[in-house]
């Protein structure tokens, strides 16, 4: 989706897209794969449905098909942490269903950039070579670390209380009767809302909101099949907390008046 096709590009990759876009990624849909694979990849949680997740059992058994098919099992975890709000389980054991995990530094640990792969140490040390040669082995990246390092400590222990305040978000968006959110009820820190408004209207109420308020309620309007309609994301942390859900709803409704 976002870069530009690096995977074929650069490595030579093929990528093969499964299942419905628009619904979880499940075992059936692995098996309709009828050629061999390298890498199956599996992104916690799938943000483009609204930050839905599998049942943990279902991904086990996912992750075990792909093994048994000879390839490897990869995490896009760059939201692992807000992933595992809605497991039962804890991130050790989340982890260990994949050979390798790609982890993000500055999403919901809120470092300034950078990221950290996970996995065996033979696969790093070959990851370390490819980190070279496309450009990555920057001289002094310790500060990048640092800053992720404070987010494991003050963001990491608050991630079931994000996850708390947007099933509180969602329920008072819901309740408004303007806007929906999906999923109903999130799975995550993570869930998309649905407005009865075009694109760039949206797009437009929100900037002039943010110019007015210095709140900025979303980055960008996703577009939607019907033009007169949008979505956009949201993404629990803590400068979420600082606005009641009532007020939330209450800023999406005059999202309208705006434009």
């Amino acid at each position: 989706m976002w870069e530009n096709q690096g995977y074929s590009a650069v490595h030579g990759l093929r990528f093969h897209p499964v299942g419905d876009r628009n619904g979880l990624l499940g075992l059936d849909d692995l098996k309709t794969v009828k050629e061999p694979l390298v890498a199956v990849v599996f992104e916690l949680p799938q943000r483009d449905i609204g930050g839905l997740l599998p049942a943990f059992a279902d991904l086990r058994h996912q992750t075990d098909w792909a093994r048994g098919r000879g390839a490897a099992a990869h995490c896009d975890g760059a939201r692992i942490w807000e992933a595992q709000t809605g497991f039962d389980v804890t991130l050790p054991e989340l982890a260990n269903l994949f050979d390798t995990v790609y982890v993000s530094l500055y999403k919901g640990l809120g470092g300034v950039r950078g990221a950290v792969l996970a996995g065996d140490a033979g696969t790093i040390e070959h990851a370390e070579v490819w980190r070279r040669r496309l450009g990555g082995a920057i001289a002094d990246a310790w500060p990048l670390a640092a800053i992720a390092l404070m987010g494991l400590d003050e963001n990491l222990p608050r991630m079931a209380e994000f996850a708390a305040h947007a099933r509180s978000l969602a329920l008072a968006i819901n309740d408004d009767g303007f806007a929906h959110t999906t999923p109903e009820v999130p799975a995550t820190p993570l869930f998309h809302v649905h407005l009865p408004m075009p694109r760039e209207q949206a797009q437009r109420a929100a900037e002039n909101l943010a110019e007015e308020t210095g709140i900025k309620l979303f980055l960008y309007a996703r577009s939607n099949p019907d033009p007169r309609r949008c979505s956009f994301e949201v993404s629990v942390g803590i400068s979420a907390l600082e606005l009641a859900p009532g007020e939330v709803a209450e800023l999406i409704r005059g999202l309208p008046s705006r434009v």
